[in-house]
């Protein structure tokens, strides 16, 4: 533990364990282990180094009945979000998971043990429950809602926890303070009143703009605070992101502001989520921290309603102010007047003066198309970044997944399709065709359900590499289940363009224009498994475009494909 005038009492494990270190490595090795996944590898470092105080552990169930129901551990102790180690009763049974006994938890990425948790108990959460206390909401269309009923396991553990060593990390190491170390730094600037802004999302001249009149406003210094662990999906990652941070730092007045990176895994819980991060940031030394409207929103529900009201979350922490030892600032909306370049917030501008803004769609559509970003609403070397990571879509990668019967002509339309793409020039054209990905890289694979599911999530991964890369992908393979086309979308999606073509080929004609006689082994049981024969097709129901090799030309058809790539922009401009 450690005491400062800038956020009080602090609960840093790894400094209180640091002696037993050693003697606690030593132990790890004999103990029973789980493997984090991504939100516990968050969690647990920041309630290893003080984030998270009061927390010395994953919560047990008293104190998680009493956060889910009230917003307190059962101590009484303010803390609005629940905390929770999930297991499975697989890992319950193969580990002998019990009361009293230590487990081990274990980095995802170097399987370091960072850490020993002592079992108080293991329960099995009502998560219907918890979604509507702590979300507001039991709707899928919540990320957090989704997580916890598709990702989260069945089971909780709670537990005090006994450090061993936080995870390595590699990147930003200059910047990725504790809360001690940070709290130790203001003191060696003698920041003794520091502003913290939370954000996700890169950051333009307006948000400049406001932090810096929250600071003179309140005699600040400003800690630009962003989130660099799990946030919304679909986010911008957060190596672009602190890329911007650092390009805009320059822009503060000298000496004014600092950047510093929260490992933080956002549940994008609204009200109850804006009272735990300025509980987090008083962890971190701060005395004050902006608020934004519809903090923490996770946007619309699945009735297409904002999930939370645009002043929900000021209002609950301006609830809790006498308690929680920091002082929330509004954030305060600001508008660009063209007719004195300068930002003014909305409320003093003189009605009928004219004012410009850029809404994150629009910047987004600019970004996408390379329309023009003007310098009013973010700086050069911010456009400079985003542009980098996000080029308009005819410099950006895709995939064409053509899927059909064996003998649809897939495998000649996927060829010819190269050969154009290639006459083009505009990419490196890569062919998977379904045979080639079976005799170099599934050979060990035979023709059940699961080992299809595997070959195409295997074709799906080396598409979504190569996409990300900006190359054009050309995957012929059978493919003929659902649920496999739609996570090899999800893969390849998150990395580029992803077009299913249906070669919806009759299968009589498949039959009667196969001249290896392949069909006949199947239909007389000489080969088993076969694909519209004695194993079903699942037709796409909504492919990016159907075509039917029985009736047009393979030229044709590659032409229609082409054309669907050229109306979405992907071929076509240079």
């Amino acid at each position: 533990m450690s005491n400062s005038p800038h956020g009080g009492v602090l609960k840093d494990l790894v400094a209180r364990d640091a002696p037993n270190q050693a003697a606690l490595k030593l132990a790890a090795a004999g103990l029973p282990s789980v493997v984090l996944t991504e939100r516990n590898l968050c969690d647990l470092e920041l309630i290893l180094n003080g984030g998270f105080s009061p927390l010395e552990g994953f919560l047990n169930q008293r104190d998680y009945e009493s956060v889910i129901s009230n917003m307190r551990l059962a101590d009484g102790s303010l803390w609005p979000i629940p905390i929770n180690l999930d297991v499975s009763q697989e890992q319950i049974s193969a580990l002998g998971l019990r009361h009293g006994a230590r487990l081990v938890l274990r980095d995802p990425i170097d399987d370091a043990a960072l850490a020993i948790l002592t079992i108080d108990d293991i329960y099995a959460p009502d998560k219907h429950r918890e979604a509507a206390l702590v979300f507001g909401d039991d709707d899928l269309a919540h990320p957090a809602v989704h997580y916890l009923h598709h990702e989260t396991k069945q089971f909780y553990v709670g537990g005090k926890l006994e450090a061993i060593q936080l995870s390595a990390h590699y990147d930003y190491v200059e910047n990725r303070y504790t809360p001690t170390e940070l709290r130790a730094h203001f003191k060696k600037l003698n920041w003794t009143r520091v502003v913290a802004f939370q954000t996700r999302n890169p950051m333009h001249r307006a948000h400049r703009e406001l932090t810096v009149r929250a600071a003179r406003e309140r005699q600040c210094n400003v800690l630009i605070h962003p989130v660099v662990g799990m946030t919304k999906p679909g986010d911008i990652d957060h190596y672009t992101r602190v890329r911007v941070y650092k390009a805009i730092l320059p822009k503060y007045p000298q000496g004014m502001a600092a950047l510093s990176l929260l490992p933080l895994a956002m549940r994008m819980g609204g009200p109850r989520e804006a009272l735990w991060h300025a509980i987090i940031r008083k962890n971190y030394g701060c005395t004050h921290f902006i608020i934004g409207r519809d903090h923490a929103g996770p946007g619309k529900n699945s009735k297409g309603d904002d999930f939370y009201g645009p002043y929900d979350a000021q209002d609950l922490v301006a609830k809790y102010k006498d308690e929680l030892h920091i002082e929330v600032v509004p954030f305060q909306m600001v508008a660009y007047v063209p007719d004195t370049d300068e930002y003014v917030p909305q409320d003093q501008v003189p009605a009928g003066t004219k004012t410009l803004n850029i809404s994150g769609t629009e910047l987004r559509r600019r970004l996408k198309t390379g329309a023009a970003i003007p310098d009013w609403f973010t700086y050069p070397d911010v456009q400079k970044i985003l542009r980098s990571q996000n080029p308009p879509r005819s410099k950006q990668g895709f995939t064409v997944f053509l899927t059909g019967y064996w003998n649809s002509g897939a495998s000649t339309i996927a060829e010819a399709l190269q050969v154009v793409l290639n006459q083009d020039g505009q990419r490196p054209t890569t062919l998977l065709k379904g045979e080639t990905i079976r005799s170099e890289l599934s050979t060990e694979l035979g023709f059940s359900k699961k080992d299809r599911d595997t070959n195409v999530s295997r074709i799906a991964f080396v598409a979504g590499e190569i996409t990300k890369c900006g190359g054009a992908v050309i995957a012929s393979p059978i493919a003929p289940y659902a649920a496999a086309r739609k996570a090899a979308k999800k893969t390849i999606s998150e990395q580029g363009g992803f077009f299913l073509v249906h070669v919806a080929t009759p299968i009589d004609y498949c039959i009667s224009t196969d001249r290896t006689g392949t069909y006949a082994k199947a239909k007389s049981g000489l080969i088993k498994g076969f694909t519209g024969i004695d194993d079903p097709y699942e037709a796409p129901e909504k492919p990016d475009l159907r075509v039917d090799a029985s009736i047009h030309s393979v030229s044709q058809i590659v032409h229609e494909i082409v054309l669907l790539l050229e109306k979405e922009g992907y071929i076509g401009e240079r």
